[in-house]
Order: C-alpha cells, then sequence, then structure tokens
C-alpha cells in the first residue's frame, strides 16, 4: 500500500502505530475516563474530532508558522478546537459532558494530538494530515473503549449500562455474579491496559516472526505471497 494515502493513513493510526497499545500515547485520559465503555466512546470520538481539525489546521499554516513559535501555535490551534468541542457537548451533550468533566479540556495537551502535529501534520499535506488524524483518533477510539467494556463488564457485570452478567443478592439468596471493583478503580485500569498490551504484543511478535503483516492488504497478510521484493525483504529481515 502506498505511504501517505488515506487508507494507509487510517490503518497506521489503528493498527500499526496504535496511539494506545503501540504508542503508549495518551495514557491520562485511557486511565482515567475508561470505567465504562460509553466514556471510552465518548472521549475517542471527541479526540478524533479534535485530532483531525488540528492535523488539517496545522498542515495548510505550516508554511507559514515559523519554527521558533511552532509548539505554542500548535497549541493555540489545539485550544481552538477544543474550546468549540467541549462548548457543543456542553450545549447539546450534557450528560456526556458532566461524565468526561476536566478531562476534555486536558485534550489539548493531550501528547497524541501535539505528537501528530509535530511529527506528522507539520511535514505532509492536509489530505494526508486530515485521514493520519482520523486514523490515530479512531485507533485510539477502539483502544479506550475495549479498555472500557473490559473494566465495565468485570468490574460491574455491565456492558454500555447494560446488565450482562446478572448480579448476585445476599438478602434474597439469589446467585450469580459478583463484581470485581478493583476494576472499575484506578488500579483496575493499569491491570487491563497491561493485560490488552501484552496480547497485542503477542499477536505483533508471532506474526513478524512468521513474516506475516496482517496490516498490509497488498500482500495478502503474507510476504511469501507478495510480488513486492521490498516487501519480501522486509519479511526475510522479520524473521532472522
Amino acid at each position: 500500500m502506498k505511504p501517505n494515502t488515506p487508507a494507509e493513513r487510517l490503518i497506521n493510526g489503528i493498527l500499526k502505530e496504535n496511539p494506545t497499545f503501540v504508542l503508549m500515547l495518551g495514557m491520562c485520559p485511557t486511565l482515567a475516563i475508561t470505567t465504562s465503555a460509553s466514556n471510552g466512546i465518548g472521549m475517542g470520538l471527541t479526540t478524533t474530532v479534535i485530532l483531525a481539525a488540528s492535523n488539517l489546521m496545522i498542515s495548510l499554516l505550516r508554511n507559514f508558522i515559523p519554527d521558533r513559535v511552532r509548539m505554542p501555535a500548535y497549541i493555540v490551534v489545539v485550544a481552538s478546537f477544543v474550546t468549540v468541542v467541549q462548548l457543543l457537548l456542553q450545549g447539546f451533550i450534557p450528560a456526556l459532558y458532566a461524565s468526561l468533566g476536566i478531562y476534555i479540556p486536558l485534550i489539548v495537551v493531550n501528547c497524541i494530538i501535539l505528537g501528530r502535529a509535530e511529527a506528522y501534520a507539520s511535514k505532509h499535506g492536509p489530505v494526508a494530515s486530515l485521514f493520519d488524524g482520523i486514523g490515530m483518533g479512531l485507533g485510539f477510539t477502539l483502544s479506550i473503549t475495549i479498555i472500557g467494556m473490559v473494566r465495565e463488564l468485570i468490574g460491574s457485570g455491565k456492558l454500555f449500562g447494560f446488565t450482562v452478567l446478572p448480579l448476585a443478592d445476599a438478602a434474597s439468596g439469589k446467585i450469580g455474579y459478583e463484581p470485581i471493583t478493583i476494576f472499575v478503580l484506578a488500579p483496575g485500569a493499569f491491570f487491563v491496559l497491561a493485560f490488552l498490551s501484552a496480547i497485542q504484543n503477542k499477536l505483533r511478535i508471532g506474526a513478524a516472526r512468521r513474516g506475516i503483516d496482517p496490516s498490509n492488504p497488498d500482500c495478502g497478510g503474507s510476504c511469501a505471497a507478495c510480488g513486492n521484493i521490498a516487501c519480501k525483504q522486509k519479511g526475510g529481515a522479520n524473521d532472522k
């Protein structure tokens, strides 16, 4: 797949450079607001909108921002979009606004957004930068939603607020699931993140040793079956 195309940027953000499980960025909201799957989706989609908009704007302005003040300029751009999104959430989705709380304005200093602005948007065109922001945002949304689902299910027996595992009732003698409360507390976030990261790393390392790149559809998932010489050489290097 050609680099910097919309499809490549989306796949890169979701799989190859997933901000949560691969790059380990944005840990503050990842650990703090993933007490439920709904919170994960809300924070993820909010961040996606800001990522895409700020990447696009910074790419358009990249030739006009002096190098000496690029980081303050990036923060001003991001803060502007965060303010707009915060006001929209407060006006139209007050429940989500109240649930995310202080973590909405803290998106301004989210290292995923500033990192993509510095590493990608400031060096590439608007279209590629827009899709890079969307891909990174979707990867972040997927990751924290999965973490939220695991924590909510184990910690309360629910998913998206709906009871999935009937709870035990000591008063009536009803037998059911006993929630593991620690998973909706701060330590549970670290446990789930570590467990899911370990699974992801295990799958990636195993695929690399077999010369398989599941994120590269041009190869059908296997470098051995690919007609691209460079891809075969890369796959061979992974096997060594």
